[in-house]
């Protein structure tokens, strides 16, 4: 007879992204080749210039990742999403993606857009998953390597997403 053991509960939280996250963010972005690759001091300066809508993701203490979009007028953007391998199909890049489209909402956004590698499946797939429609494709929009990206929009007026979005 084996024994069951309860598995332990780690403190989950989503804050505001700062500027001493950069080297956290280069961490994660160094094991997602899938997300859009930026540099440490580029992080630094756009954490600190506070024009985007940026969310740190942690578990006890530890990023498990980030989400940086920006608004332009009634439009936003969601420029890059990465989670930690490790932390993935966790609920962790969900969690970020309701934090950025409640503060989104709350700045009068009526639409969200984003681009995603095409050849990342799971990553189109979570988005649709959470309302995002496919709308288009950039070619070579992506390098190292070179890559198309796949346009996804979704609308936030007057919708209920489906999902309960909270921070």
């Amino acid at each position: 007879m084996g024994v069951e053991t309860k598995r332990e509960r780690s403190h989950r939280s989503v804050r505001r992204l700062r500027s001493e996250d950069a080297a956290a963010i280069a961490t994660i972005l160094r094991d997602s080749p899938e997300a859009a690759n930026w540099t440490e001091a580029g992080l630094r300066e756009m954490a600190e210039r506070g024009e985007v809508v940026a969310f740190a993701g942690e578990a006890d203490g530890e990023m498990t990742g980030f989400v940086v979009g920006r608004r332009a007028g009634d439009e936003g953007e969601i420029l890059n999403l990465a989670v930690r391998p490790a932390n993935r199909r966790k609920g962790e890049g969900a969690a970020l993606l309701r934090a950025t489209l409640k503060e989104f909402r709350a700045l009068g956004v009526r639409r969200v857009f984003l681009e995603v590698r095409e050849s990342n499946e799971r990553g189109v797939a979570f988005y649709a998953k959470h309302g995002f429609t496919r709308t288009g494709k950039r070619r070579a929009y992506y390098r190292e390597p070179e890559e198309a990206a796949i346009v996804m929009e979704m609308a936030l007026s007057g919708q209920n997403q489906g999902t309960t979005f909270a921070s």
